[in-house]
């Protein structure tokens, strides 16, 4: 399944890269003293002066080289029950957190909560490359100055008792597999693999696998605003992050002070339509990266007619795919997985273009470049653990995964529907429908009692489709719809319009108007 994930870091990294001094490497997505929030009676507690932040400028020095100038790094961590229905039992995860305060603060509202999506991605990496300001992509000024900016690393996560089941091996023959597998052969062969992953998933986490659905981690935000001395929440969800923003929402609607929601999942949808939507945003996406193509020759190698020279791609890759220097194999899968990299920005369609160009050359250098970045696969060929947490969290939220027989019509039924993604979305599926342990569902209904919810939606947005922005808000009962009719995934902070009407809505709580339409550019 393709992962929600935010559009942010990736859109930052290019130029950090530039700025940060000569030799880092810098990792292309996509955040530590301890204070515990309840006492094991489960009890509301008031930690705020036992949270005890240690200053953590090793954590942008690790990411990006150094830390952004006027710019302080605090990091801590907060102990929250394993699980919140039982929170006397004494198991516990730590939650791993990093503050981000400007130098030049005045007038300070609180604290900014940020999660970045996925489910997987590092609200500690995120916060740090937002940082880094507007000119790089980043928070603005007037949040920095009045917010301090706080990154978390949900359960599972990063630094949070970090999720790890799939090993490394089984990481490449996942992404290296036919994203359509249409022969018997095939498919089993998926088939098997998935059941590999799962099996050795449910082996070493067991009764815990149910613990990292998205409402256990939303009762985990609530501890920590209260570690951060907050009254009332401010948060900045991105992707999935809307998912968790909805479901904190739903469980302390009056514990929010202003919640932005931007490229929302709609928490209404079965697994399967959720599946279906994501493909359809990326058909839509990549439709509309063509026709830049068409229009731009001379910036795209691949002109007059890109789908069809990825389509060839894929099936000369089937046929007889091109070795990389590390040994690899660029397959249909990999190439696929480059493919859905560069669709969530609009600055990655030039390399998505000379990737598939560069592959009639013999050279599979830019798809790995692509897919690499999207895996977060590293040089030694480990992984993070974005994708292990990305099951984990989204398989323990489904209870409605579909059967195999049920995958298998369906990748026939949506490959004719969404040419290029359909079947791929389809048995993207497969994980969830192996997953073992008890699932945990989220919530599906209004947050009666808070105040408005901004929610944003991007008209061109692969993975979580325009459409849901207006079904999110819907849902909630107090959703506030800003459209930006732009390109990529995710839309703040891109435009001049997306800020200032952000940054209105954080600061002095004023609401955008209803019907809002930020234009692209």
């Amino acid at each position: 399944m393709v992962p929600r994930r935010s559009r942010l870091a990736a859109g930052l990294l290019a130029a950090l890269v530039a700025v940060t001094s000569g030799g880092c490497t810098v990792p292309t997505f996509a955040p530590n003293g301890a204070g515990e929030v309840l006492p094991r009676s489960g009890a509301s507690a008031d930690p705020r002066t036992d949270t005890n932040w240690k200053p953590c400028p090793e954590i942008p020095q690790e990411l990006v080289g150094r830390g952004a100038s006027d710019m302080t790094y605090s990091c801590a961590s907060v102990t929250v029950p394993r699980d919140w229905t039982n929170a006397g039992s004494g198991e516990t995860y730590s939650i791993a957190m990093i503050r981000i305060r400007s130098n030049t603060q005045q007038n300070r509202i609180g604290s900014l909560l940020i999660n970045p999506g996925g489910p997987g991605g590092s609200g500690i990496d995120t916060a740090v490359y937002l940082s880094f300001g507007e000119r790089l992509g980043g928070l603005p000024t007037e949040i920095t100055n009045r917010f301090d900016i706080i990154g978390f690393d949900p359960r599972g996560v990063g630094r949070s008792d970090p999720v790890k089941c799939i090993d490394a091996d089984d990481q490449d023959a996942s992404f290296a597999a036919p994203p359509d597998p249409v022969t018997p052969e095939q498919f089993d062969d998926l088939v098997a693999l998935n059941r590999k992953i799962a099996d050795g998933c449910g082996g070493k986490y067991g009764r815990q696998l149910p613990l990292f659905s998205t409402e256990q981690a939303a009762k985990d935000m609530d501890a920590l605003r209260i570690a951060v001395g907050d009254d009332k929440l401010s948060y900045l969800g991105y992707s999935y992050g809307t998912l968790l923003g909805a479901t904190y929402a739903q469980l302390y609607p009056t514990n929010i002070r202003a919640m932005v929601l931007d490229g929302a999942v709609d928490p209404k949808q079965t697994f399967i339509e959720g599946s279906e939507s994501q493909a359809k945003g990326f058909e839509r996406a990549f439709t509309n990266f063509s026709n830049w193509c068409k229009a731009t020759p001379d910036r795209c190698p691949i002109a007059p007619d890109a789908r069809k020279a990825v389509t060839d791609a894929l099936a000369a890759a089937d046929k007889d795919p091109i070795e990389h220097t590390d040994g690899r194999k660029a397959t249909s899968g990999w190439i696929f997985v480059a493919v859905i990299s560069s669709l969530y920005t609009e600055t990655g369609w030039p390399a998505l273009a000379a990737a598939i160009a560069g592959l009639k050359q013999g050279n599979p250098r830019g798809v790995f470049t692509l897919a690499d970045q999207y895996t977060e696969r590293k040089q030694d060929g480990s992984y993070t653990n974005l994708f292990d947490a990305n099951l984990a969290v989204n398989c323990a939220d489904t209870k409605d995964a579909p059967d195999i027989d049920e995958i298998r019509r369906l990748q026939g039924e949506w490959r004719q529907k969404y040419p290029l993604f359909g079947a791929a979305l389809a048995v993207g599926m497969l994980p969830c429908t192996f997953w073992p342990g008890d699932r945990d569902p989220y919530p599906a209904g209004a947050a009666t009692g808070a105040p408005q919810i901004l929610v944003v939606g991007t008209t061109g947005d692969p993975a979580t489709p325009y459409e849901n922005t207006a079904d999110l808000a819907s849902m909630l009962g107090v959703g506030r719809v800003l459209t930006w009719e732009g390109e990529g995934h995710t839309a703040y902070p891109s435009t001049k319009c997306v800020v200032d009407a952000v940054d209105g809505y954080l600061i002095d709580l004023q609401v955008p108007q209803e019907g809002l339409r930020c234009p692209a550019k």
